[in-house]
């Protein structure tokens, strides 16, 4: 189990107040599940993948505690793939990267079959990250992850810049390797495709948690959730994907 307890997350700033950007957030991600994070942009979603992960930016203070089985994580604990497509090495090719992470983890990995399993083809480790379409570095973000030895994984915006097609199959992903026994995190704004998927839903606005919910209570006109504002975030995305 993955725990979060009362994390909260402010940044210091130059001759002004503290900021805070995330509050009170509560969280319980057993393995063998996919966990859902959901909001608004701007609702402290990465901020809490950059925490668990230990790489909030150096002007960020975080209070609070974050357990894997009651004790804090060591690094090869959690993968994080992230939102950002800088992450991958702008000066290797993707094999490389691979094989490096693999290394990190103190594994080895079977790189054609990960990039099967995301939707790529072979020719991808000879690539450059330059030469590799948006939704191609997105996955291959996500294999660099897969590739350790980390049974937590926490995907950030896995499905953005995807076609239909590809979003369903990394969420699929994100199912099978859960039935593996991975723990799995997915940060998404996506709650149609998330819900689908995930054993729990927790929705931020605006920093704050306001709900968690079952992931089958989204669905129909959200009479199931608790909360207004999960309701509303959830309707306008089914009457966006109805048009």
């Amino acid at each position: 189990m993955l725990e979060i307890e009362d994390l909260c997350v402010r940044f210091r700033r130059h001759r002004a107040p503290m900021l805070t950007v995330l509050e009170h957030l509560d969280l319980a991600a057993p393995s063998g599940a996919v966990t859902g994070l959901c909001g608004a942009s701007g609702a402290g979603k990465s901020l809490i993948a950059a925490a668990i992960a230990g790489t909030l930016p150096r002007n960020a203070e975080a209070t609070g505690r974050i357990t894997v089985g009651g004790k804090i994580p060591a690094p090869q604990t959690v993968a994080l793939a992230p939102q950002g497509l800088d992450a991958l090495d702008p000066l290797a090719r993707i094999g490389t990267q691979l094989a490096r992470f693999a290394r990190l983890g103190g594994t080895s990995v079977d790189a054609p079959d990960l990039l099967s399993r995301l939707g790529l083809a072979p020719r991808v480790l000879d690539a450059w990250p330059h030469e590799l379409s948006g939704g191609m570095a997105r996955r291959a973000c996500l294999a660099t992850a897969l590739a350790t030895s980390a049974r937590w994984l926490i995907a950030d915006e896995p499905t953005s810049g995807l076609d239909a097609a590809s979003a369903d199959r990394i969420m699929a992903l994100m199912a099978d390797l859960a039935a593996e026994g991975y723990g799995i995190i997915v940060i998404s704004h996506d709650l149609p495709r998330l819900s689908s998927v995930s054993r729990t839903v927790t929705v931020l606005e605006a920093g704050r948690p306001v709900e968690t919910a079952p992931g089958k209570a989204f669905s129909g006109d959200g009479a199931a959730l608790a909360h207004p504002f999960s309701r509303r975030l959830w309707q306008a995305q089914e009457v966006g994907a109805s048009c």
